[in-house]
């Protein structure tokens, strides 16, 4: 019995699906009982174990049905109260008795509740003295309708039974009726193997009834006998299925051959196992099938049988297909926008990312995306609003770096005509854009203090006000804030709204620099020889071993971004078919360079003032070599290795002029 129950994975399965797969495993642990010489009231209470163990709070009886047929007497109450056994015991049979008196005319009695229910007004302090408020009865039928007795489910709390509960009765009902036909006609199932054709017959029709694949095998793994649910399914005899060659007929070639040592094996270590398969089935198409192995074992320990149980998981395969084709739809749309090397790869990094993707997307949950730059948050974003039931809506994306404090605001929320001096009419914000879809804040860590507590706003009581405007705006929209910066270090120094956080904080997600996903770099190089490779007209048949060793062990500040850039130099200068790239351009920086530490996210609260002042220092030492330049090839952003919107917001968080470094301005401070 222990190997039969430790077999099921009870905390993955649902009530539905526990009431799906009870009946087998519950058949089977009656099966060993009676075959091991059980008694009736060890097979029942070990039935009624088993259903309590299924259900939290619940306890379970069996009543049967005196010869006379108007009492009835506990064969199976292991964990009811005493005092209620007591007073209950022996009650006689009618419609003014206790629920389970009442089942034997009724199909199903349920009581949700002793206390309010009028009905039970002159039974209801045997159950409530006992601490009993809820009780659900039915029937137990023999084979010709005749009741045996009554299955009682019983609660400590007001209760009525759902749809999945009401089908757990059932079975159990009916397992526990196969257990006391059988008992009274004194046909235990021990002899059903070995002392006649009448009980085999018997035990054969006990396992025909579940309606799961059931298969009996020899020690030594040969079919001895399916039930008929088998034969329904392949549409063979008894005698088909019975020959050598059966598998070969049933099972795909392809899982026949993978599993063929793999079960031999399992088969011989005679601990239980389980398989994936595809079954033919009888209108010629494969479905896909979990089959469970367990063993049953005499006294001393040996093999006598093996019992395989399938369950039929081919909804479960095809929505793991589904996933699978999404992601591969969604990385076509990708290299079709041209961003396709973002996601390329199989890193365990990278699964995670995208598993997180698929959990969140169909949600509405605020996601906050964290991660270097150049490493693709925009792209999980629109993978988020892609998948989700908002794909049809817009996405907006809004760069908050990249917009002037002063305009922030109105190009979020809209404004009135006339509010300020240049808004000439009314103009709707980015958030009104993004009405029933997704709206995309990047570069969140930058976003002005008294805006931020107009998106807290939004984001607490979906609503806005227009720049000019005191009407409140209602709106629907999803949001999904993404940053390069630690916003809890930005929290601690007082510059990043506590409360705004923990609402942008609901689901975080990671995306990994690239040097965390090393695994990922021949797949990506490949990809971008190629892809670049086709725009000038060379194509590479070979990518250089030092080459590759060079790209994995560089640390890849400027992550993807960089790496593309890398490699279109590379293909331009290179001749013939052998593609590598001059040494030099890999060579590692200083774990303490300029361009190193601004690109790094996650420097720790009690060295944020010392971070700051060198990345001050790092950045005016830039400007000045500069000139005051921020963007273009001879930038200070260059030469920093990182955006120029990330740098000007850097300098202006830093509080630096950058207009002193301008040579004009230096001429006029010297003049």
């Amino acid at each position: 019995m222990a190997n039969t129950r430790t077999s099921i994975d009870k905390a993955s399965l649902t009530s539905q699906a526990l009431a799906k797969i009870l009946p087998s495993v519950a058949m089977l642990d009656a099966l060993q009982l009676i075959l091991a010489g059980a008694s009736l009231s060890e097979v029942l209470t070990s039935l009624t174990r088993l259903i309590e163990s299924h259900s939290e709070g619940m306890l379970c009886s069996i009543f049967l049905v005196d010869p006379d047929g108007q009492h009835l007497h506990y064969a199976a109450a292991p964990n009811l109260p005493e005092s209620y056994r007591v007073a209950t015991d022996g009650a006689t049979v009618g419609l003014n008795s206790g629920p389970c008196c009442m089942s034997v005319y009724k199909r199903q009695v349920v009581v949700a509740n002793f206390l309010s229910d009028p009905n039970w007004s002159d039974f209801r302090d045997k159950p409530v003295s006992a601490g009993l408020l809820a009780a659900w009865s039915s029937p137990i039928f023999s084979h010709d309708g005749s009741v045996l007795g009554t299955f009682g489910m019983y609660f400590r709390e007001v209760r009525s039974p759902g749809p999945a509960e009401i089908q757990l009765i059932d079975y159990a009902s009916r397992i526990a009726g196969v257990a006391i036909e059988r008992q009274r006609s004194q046909t235990a199932l021990e002899k059903a193997f070995a002392e006649s054709k009448k009980s085999e017959a018997q035990l054969k029709q006990i396992v025909d009834v579940i309606p799961q694949a059931i298969t009996v095998l020899d020690p030594e793994g040969s079919t001895l006998y399916v039930n008929q649910w088998v034969l329904d399914f392949t549409g063979l005899n008894m005698e088909e299925v019975l020959s050598p060659n059966y598998r070969t007929k049933i099972f795909h070639p392809e899982d026949t051959k993978r599993l063929r040592e793999e079960r031999r094996g399992a088969l011989s270590n005679g601990l239980p196992f389980e398989i994936e398969m595809r079954a033919l089935r009888n209108d010629g198409k494969y479905r896909w099938f979990l089959i469970r192995y367990n063993p049953l074992r005499d006294d001393h320990g040996r093999i006598l049988r093996w019992y395989a149980t399938g369950m039929d998981i081919e909804d479960r395969k095809q929505a793991e297909e589904r996933v699978l084709n999404e992601n591969l739809a969604l990385r076509e749309e990708i290299d079709r926008s041209s961003m396709y090397e973002e996601i390329v790869g199989s890193s365990r990094p990278l699964r995670s990312v995208l598993s997180q993707v698929s959990k969140v997307a169909p949600t509405d949950s605020t996601v906050l995306i964290t991660g270097e730059t150049g490493t693709g948050k925009e792209l999980i974003a629109s993978a988020i609003h892609k998948r989700s039931k908002r794909s049809a809506r817009p996405f907006i994306r809004v760069n908050c770096a990249a917009i002037p404090p002063s305009l922030i605001a109105s190009e979020l929320f809209g404004h009135e005509k006339g509010s300020f001096t240049g808004a000439v009419q009314r103009r709707l914000g980015r958030f009104e854009s993004a009405h029933g879809g997704t709206i995309f804040l990047d570069e969140i860590g930058d976003l002005p203090s008294e805006t931020q507590v107009a998106l807290l706003r939004v984001l607490q009581e979906r609503e806005f006000e227009r720049v000019g405007s005191s009407q409140p705006v209602a709106i629907d929209v999803r949001v999904v804030a993404a940053t390069n910066r630690d916003l809890e270090a930005a929290v601690a120094a007082g510059t990043f709204r506590e409360d705004l956080f923990y609402r942008l904080n609901v689901f975080p997600i990671r995306v990994p620099a690239l040097r965390e996903r090393k695994d990922d770099i021949p797949m990506l190089v490949e990809y971008l020889v190629e892809r670049y490779g086709k725009r000038t007209g060379k194509k590479f048949g070979h990518i250089t071993n030092k080459t590759l060793a060079g790209f994995k062990a560089y640390d890849w500040p400027g992550n993807i971004r960089e790496l593309q850039n890398v490699v279109e130099r590379a293909v331009i200068l290179c001749d013939g078919d052998t593609f590598s790239v001059d040494e030099s351009w890999l060579q590692r920086k200083s774990e303490h360079s300029p361009g190193d530490a601004l690109a790094r996210p996650g420097i720790l609260a009690e060295d944020k003032r010392r971070f700051a002042s060198q990345e001050k220092k790092s950045i005016e030492a830039a400007l000045a070599a500069c000139n005051g330049q921020v963007s273009g090839a001879r930038g200070a952003a260059a030469k920093l290795g990182i955006p120029p919107q990330t740098l000007d917001s850097k300098i202006a968080g830093l509080g630096i002029d950058k207009r002193r470094f301008k040579v004009g301005s230096a001429g006029r401070r010297r003049a």
